[in-house]
């Protein structure tokens, strides 16, 4: 019998894969394409809303756009900023999740444009709008051997007390 990769999540993990949120500036986005119905990869700016779920500023134009208003299913590929060394070294977490629109209210408006000043410039077209991925699972590998299976719970700000 094979021995599972996949470790038991720990505080670190969680840790880790709260981190690679935070620090994220872009990801990969997958979605479906629904004139084809195979997958579609393409690299977005993310950043996270209050919670710490991803939050992505996307044009209605974009083609993976318009394939998460036909089917919201997405997965987003974050990896951490490291310019040495062997790349499949390096933490990365993958999320399964829904998207869902998000309104552009005040404060992630100001918390976008705090974070990425150069915003400004097309923000207030009016393509854009912000997605929320909501988490339904994930997958966080940490390096060699650090691999784990996370739960929303694992990903997001712990509830403040």
């Amino acid at each position: 019998m094979k021995k599972d990769p996949i470790r038991e999540t720990t505080d670190e993990a969680r840790d880790l894969a709260r981190q690679l949120l935070a620090q994220a500036r872009h990801a990969s986005l997958g979605t479906i394409d629904p004139e084809t119905g195979v997958p579609l990869v393409t690299r977005i700016a993310l950043q996270t809303d209050a919670d710490g779920a991803p939050l992505a500023l996307l044009s209605g134009l974009a083609a993976h756009t318009r394939a998460l208003a036909a089917d919201p299913r997405a997965g987003l590929l974050i990896v951490a900023d490291v310019a040495k060394g062997d790349a499949m070294t390096h933490a990365r977490l993958s999320i399964l999740g829904r998207a869902v629109p998000a309104p552009a209210d005040t404060e992630r408006r100001a918390r976008w444009l705090t974070r990425d000043p150069k915003a400004k410039v097309y923000f207030d077209l009016p393509d854009f709008r912000f997605w929320r991925i909501e988490p339904v699972s994930g997958l966080l590998n940490g390096g060699f051997g650090q691999a784990f299976r996370l739960l929303p719970s694992d990903m997001l700000n712990p509830p403040a007390e």
